[in-house]
């Protein structure tokens, strides 16, 4: 049996977005730090993307659809 540490990704709209080792644990944190430089991630699902490269990955998918 091996064991394989994964890290995690995070990307919106195909970009991978830096994470901090501060905030690498706290999705909350981390959500609030990636919409200072995407404003549009507050309003975004997080959809896990599965495993890609040794990363976890998670995306930022845009909610689309009509106001009102």
């Amino acid at each position: 049996m091996q064991i394989t540490h994964l890290t995690r990704a995070f990307r919106y709209d195909g970009i991978d977005l830096p994470v901090p080792p501060h905030l690498a644990n706290d999705l909350a944190g981390l959500r609030a730090y990636h919409a200072t430089l995407y404003p549009a991630i507050l309003n975004a699902e997080m959809v896990d993307a599965g495993v890609s490269g040794g990363a976890h990955v998670t995306e930022y998918r845009r909610a689309v659809g009509t106001k009102g």
